[in-house]
């Protein structure tokens, strides 16, 4: 695990040396990372596509889960919460442990369904997901492993999808239109360097909820068995 933490720590390193040289000659230093962009802000919104690093590991000694650190190194999410693979209650948390959304797995339904909770007090208001992720199956001849919506007004829901079906390790996630929302896929040092299929980069656009992102990355992991 050590080694790990090692090359983890390094390729972030070097990503966030590559990103300020670029920032540089385009005269936009004032632009890397605002501190805004990683204070508690109820939207998570950037006007630039962020990079962040996914380690399908928790910090918490003996837990299931996983850490998101930002391009900084610093980390940012965390899901550490729960004892065992497939969980059905899931708890996706910022770095001081405030918890952003919890993630049900619903029973009683024909295929795998998860909703996801914003949590922004004490209670949870149950009646209104932030989104719902509904497994499909290839043999239906869905093009999707999950279709996703977003939103609890049913008159007007943004609807997303996750493209992958050969690889749990690398996928999209795009909007009705099929604009590109985020992707995670496997990291790689700036060597070029593969790291482990448990450390991934997720690449989100501008503009985009950062922490909803998150939420819908979590539940394809949980889909995917890899937490």
């Amino acid at each position: 695990m050590l080694r790990w933490m090692y090359l983890l720590s390094t390729a972030i390193f070097k990503g966030k040396k590559k990103k300020l040289k670029q920032n540089e000659e385009q005269g936009e230093m004032g632009k890397v990372h605002p501190q805004a962009l990683v204070s508690p802000d109820p939207c998570y919104l950037s006007s630039e596509q962020e990079s962040f690093t996914v380690w399908m590991k928790s910090l918490v000694l003996s837990r299931k889960g996983c850490t998101v650190f930002d391009s900084d190194g610093r980390v940012v999410y965390r899901v550490d919460n729960y004892d065992s693979k497939s969980s059905n209650e899931v708890h996706l948390m910022d770095f001081q442990g405030k918890v952003l959304y919890t993630i049900l797995r619903k029973k009683f339904k024909l295929l795998g369904f998860w909703e996801g909770y914003r949590c922004g007090g004490s209670e949870i208001d149950r009646t209104k997901p932030g989104f719902q992720v509904r497994k499909t199956l290839r043999f239906l001849g869905g093009d999707s492993p999950c279709k996703i919506t977003v939103g609890s007004d049913k008159n007007q829901p943004c609807q997303y999808r996750i493209e992958s079906w050969t690889s749990k390790s690398a996928y999209k996630i795009v909007d009705n239109r099929g604009a590109l929302i985020a992707e995670v896929k496997r990291k790689q040092s700036a060597s070029g360097v593969v790291l482990g299929e448990d450390v991934m980069t997720l690449m989100v656009e501008p503009f985009i909820d950062h922490s909803l992102i998150m939420g819908l990355v979590v539940v394809y992991s949980l889909i995917s068995s890899k937490m």
